[in-house]
């Protein structure tokens, strides 16, 4: 397994990480919330339903603590992959989630790695993958675990990284419904089934820079940094719907976005609130960190 293999992987493995269905593309406190009532003046309270119900949605599911999670992922010709598990969200994000990739070129470079599934263990303070037995025994040195510390990937990649750790410490599902507050942009589309459940449509538009800006707390140079990411992505907007059910609780997000290197498209489910979470450290013994893994590997 050669440096450049492992390093793709590497940061493929983390990117996967973030589209599990606990993240959105951008976060934040709802703060945000006085711009969609704003936005609503001189609509004749048509747009101040979905507000006021929306708000009651993001305080209810932010209390229920966790959840099962299941959903696809696409990133154009990159990434396809499922997901499935239970997450949580009490005390900053916990999870027990598996990723299994169906397509793109990160399906084909975990192929070389002799993997098409992986176990993601998040914990406070950063998350755990479990890359195999190929990868333990030609990369990590016996060790099947890669530990991404939030600080560490953080420090490795500047204003991006520091939106991640953000994201990755502070979102719940409910983050897409912070999103649709804060955007000014969202709409009532009706009553629906999902699975078998009664539930409300509501969709909108967002402003993935501006509100990554909001979330983080960046200062200005780190801002202008991570726009002109964005901007290099080729992504400036996000269409986000959400389901309701009748507790007020999140059921399904469908999220929407252009980028250079393709359509993203990220639908996920919501179920068993409440379901009972314990999310183990993997043993040390078998553990490996990304950033002595990156620095055993020679530059390309």
């Amino acid at each position: 397994m050669n440096s450049t293999t492992m390093r793709r992987a590497g940061l493929s493995i983390a990117v996967a990480a973030a589209l599990t269905g606990l993240t959105a593309c951008g976060s934040g406190d709802s703060g945000g919330s006085d711009k969609a009532d704003g936005g609503s003046k001189g609509g004749g309270g048509i747009k101040l339903s979905p507000i006021a119900a929306l708000k009651t949605v993001e305080s209810s599911t932010d209390k229920a603590d966790t959840a099962k999670v299941t959903g696809t992922t696409s990133m154009g010709t990159q990434s396809t992959m499922d997901m499935d598990g239970v997450m949580g969200w009490s005390d900053g994000i916990t999870g027990d989630v598996t990723v299994t990739f169906t397509g793109g070129a990160q399906a084909q470079q975990m192929a070389q790695l002799g993997q098409t599934k992986i176990n993601y263990r998040y914990l406070k303070n950063g998350f755990y993958a479990n890359m195999g037995d190929k990868f333990a025994s030609q990369a990590g040195g016996g060790k099947h675990w890669v530990e991404y510390d939030y600080d560490t990937l953080a420090e490795m990649s500047g204003a991006a990284g520091e939106a991640f750790k953000d994201q990755m410490q502070n979102t719940t599902p409910n983050q897409s419904v912070k999103m649709l507050l804060a955007s000014g942009d969202v709409k009532r589309v009706g009553e629906e089934t999902v699975r078998g459940t009664k539930a409300t449509h509501y969709a909108g538009t967002v402003d993935v820079a501006d509100l990554t800006k909001q979330s983080a707390n960046l200062d200005d140079k780190q801002s202008a940094e991570l726009k002109k990411q964005f901007e290099q992505a080729g992504m400036s907007t996000e269409k986000i719907d959400i389901w309701v059910n009748d507790d007020d609780l999140l059921v399904k997000k469908i999220e929407k976005a252009e980028t250079k290197n393709g359509a993203f498209s990220q639908t996920a489910y919501y179920s068993d609130y409440g379901t009972p979470l314990s999310v183990e450290k993997p043993a040390a013994s078998d553990t490996v960190s990304f950033k002595a893994l990156m620095n055993k590997q020679p530059a390309v």
